[in-house]
Parts: structure tokens; C-alpha cells; sequence
């Protein structure tokens, strides 16, 4: 606790629920909601105003405020950012809204998260695109490791900014870099990064990224977002169309599909509001905590399970180099990695098993002393 700044004591107060129950070291998997996010929810339910048959319609403008909010913690415009149900909806949208051809190619690794790989392995079905999914180098895709597998008919590259198993963070300034030299769409699954890694779309060339809210974001399950460059949106044909995709869409029955010229084209009809003032609650926290200094502070947390981790004898799978680390790190247990995983759970240690592996991820809340209680218990 001793180096925690201000705002990481103020994001601490926000888990007291949490912390009072276990020592939770798990969002990799899923948050604990927030004080504020809880309150803002609950808020917008017991102002929503019925009164003689007609429902309050969202009076304050909540999906836009949301696209602000999400415009401000990855540094894009908010008509380029569509509200969507999670992280595989929106890489879905994007598989099925671009103009790929037969015969194209999409490059990913073998550390993927599904939500990354199926959306692609359903073009190679549907449209003769080949999914191909290449090795992983030392945890995750390299620029190396595209230069090796890719090839003239390479259309896009789809990886996640933060591998869900190994922690390894890509290079996403090399990867972008490389796909804008060879023509290629650069398709990021965000929801392992966003939240305790700052991140930048136009720095990084991302044209597409998607994210769910529970895991680092720490908003509730079943809203994200997903980011698409301005540039390409007159590209992507939405394969769904609904009352408030298009044009002039208050003329009910003019039925001019006419899709909307920016990120709302992707809207569909009633949003899901409760999600989305939870959710702008969650960035709003995390932007005033400060995303950098939550990732600082994480790679300490990390630093200090590791040489721990590895004093005791433990093989840390997670990529070590500094270029590579982030806020997740998995290690090998010898013997029955469940009784271990068991035996922490037992302790009331919130970690994943993943594999054959168990899973440790801290946010910025998060102390040396939790930490360190994972060693503890194991021994």
C-alpha cells in the first residue's frame, strides 16, 4: 500500500465490497463492479420516469455520452465507435462487414482467444477466406512471425492487444506498421488491455478494435464497444440492418436503407441503457484514476508475484521481456494444478486455471500483500 498514489487509494475505496470478501487477483476473467458503477445502474433504474403510459427515452443522450467517453480512453472520434453486446459481436460485425474475397487470407496466432479465431473461421466457411492460423513466437504474434506465414492475398491481421493465457502484450505500434505496409486491415481484440493499458488507435494504426466491459474496464457483463477507423467505415456492409441504421430512420416508412455514414449504421434499435451508464461510469473511473498509472502499478504488482513466484521454484510461463509483459502472469504448478487452484480458492485467492496453468491478474487496487498471498497458500 505503501506506493499506491491518491488515485489508486481512491480506486481502492470503489472495491471495498470486493476486498472485504477475498483477496481477488482475476480480472483476466471478470470484475467485481465498482461502487460507482453499482450506484450509477441502480441510479438510472430508480430515476427512469413512467408516468401516464409514456416511458422517459433516454432524455440525457446516454449512447452518445458513452461514445465520448470511449472516444477519450482510446483516442479516436465517438462517431467511429459502435456500441455493441461484447467483444465477439463486435470482431463479428467486422468479419462479416468487409469486403473480403475468396481466396483472401486472415492472419492469427495460436494463442488466441475464440472470440478471435471463430469469427474468422466462419469466413473460410461462408465466403472461401482462409483462416489461418499461424504459431505463436514466445506467446503471442510477432512482426517476425508475420513475415514468416504471410503472403500477397493477406487481407488482415486479427490479434489481441493482450493474449488471454500467456499475458504476452503485443507490439501493436509493429504489427500496425507492418499492415499498413503490406495493405493489410489490423483487427485488435482490446478487452485483455483496455483498462489497465493505455491505449491509442490512431498511434497504434488500428482500423478495428473491440471490447466487453467486465474484465480491466470493470463494467458489467453484456456491453462493449467496438471501434472502426472513419476512414473505412464507407467499406464495411453491415450484414444486420435495424429501425435506427439508416438514414432519415425518424420516417418510419420511407424504407430508404441508406445506412448512417459513421459508427451508428451498426445500431440496431433499443439500447441496452442500464449496461451503458455502467459501463461509462467504469471508463470515467478509470480515466481519472489514470490508465498509465494503473499500468505502472500492475507491472509492479507483477514484478513482485514473479520474484516471488520464481524464488519458490515456480516456471512462470508468461513473456518476461519488458516489451512483452502485462498485467497477467501464469505459472506451472508441479502435481495436480487443480488441488493448487482448489487450495486457493479454499484461502478465498481469486485466480483463474487455465490449461494446465493457474492465471494471476491484478488491477491498480491491488496491493504487494495480495499479491504475494498466492505463494503463501501454494508454498
Amino acid at each position: 500500500m505503501d506506493t499506491f498514489l491518491p488515485q489508486l487509494h481512491r480506486l481502492r475505496d470503489e472495491m471495498e465490497a470486493a476486498t472485504s470478501v477475498c483477496t481477488y487477483l482475476d480480472h483476466a476473467a471478470i470484475s467485481p463492479l465498482p461502487r460507482r458503477v453499482r450506484d450509477a445502474m441502480a441510479g438510472y433504474l430508480d430515476n427512469r420516469l413512467v408516468t401516464f403510459g409514456f416511458i422517459d427515452r433516454d432524455e440525457e443522450g446516454i449512447p452518445d455520452r458513452l461514445r465520448k467517453t470511449v472516444a477519450r480512453l482510446i483516442n479516436a472520434a465517438p462517431e467511429e465507435i459502435a456500441i455493441v453486446q461484447n467483444t465477439s459481436h463486435g470482431l463479428n460485425l467486422v468479419a462479416q462487414s468487409l469486403p473480403f474475397r475468396p481466396g483472401d487470407n486472415i492472419i492469427f496466432c495460436d494463442m488466441e482467444f475464440p472470440s478471435n479465431v471463430y469469427p474468422w473461421m466462419l469466413l473460410e466457411r461462408q465466403k472461401g477466406v482462409e483462416a489461418r492460423c499461424i504459431p505463436h513466437d514466445g506467446g503471442g504474434l510477432t512482426v517476425e512471425a508475420l513475415e514468416a506465414h504471410a503472403d500477397r492475398r493477406t487481407r488482415a491481421v486479427a490479434v489481441s492487444s493482450v493474449e488471454f493465457l500467456t499475458g504476452f502484450r503485443t507490439d501493436l505500434a509493429a504489427i500496425g506498421e507492418w499492415c499498413r505496409a503490406h495493405g493489410a486491415y489490423f483487427i485488435v481484440d482490446g478487452i485483455q488491455s483496455l483498462g489497465a493499458i493505455p491505449m491509442d488507435v490512431r498511434a497504434y494504426g488500428i482500423d478495428f478494435l473491440a471490447a466487453g466491459g467486465p474484465k480491466w474496464l470493470m463494467g458489467p457483463v453484456g456491453v462493449g464497444f467496438l471501434y472502426c477507423r472513419r476512414e473505412l467505415l464507407e467499406e464495411m456492409a453491415p450484414p444486420m440492418a435495424g429501425c435506427v441504421s439508416v438514414v432519415n430512420w425518424q420516417e418510419w416508412r420511407q424504407y430508404d436503407l441508406t445506412f448512417l455514414p459513421d459508427a451508428h449504421r451498426f445500431d440496431l434499435g433499443g439500447p441496452n441503457l442500464v449496461g451503458m451508464t455502467g459501463l461509462m461510469a467504469a471508463i470515467e473511473l478509470l480515466l481519472e484514476t489514470g490508465v498509465e498509472n494503473i499500468h505502472r502499478h500492475t507491472l509492479h504488482l507483477t514484478d513482485v508475484l514473479i520474484t516471488d513466484l520464481q524464488r519458490r521454484g515456480y516456471r512462470v510461463v508468461s513473456n518476461l521481456a519488458p516489451l512483452h509483459r502485462s498485467a497477467i502472469v501464469s505459472f506451472a504448478v508441479p502435481g495436480d494444478v487443480r488441488a493448487a487452484h482448489a487450495r486457493l480458492r479454499e484461502a478465498k485467492v481469486a485466480v483463474s486455471l487455465r490449461e494446465s496453468y493457474i492465471r494471476v491478474s491484478p488491477h491498480g487496487y491491488n496491493t504487494e500483500e495480495e499479491v504475494l498471498r498466492v505463494g503463501e497458500v501454494l508454498g
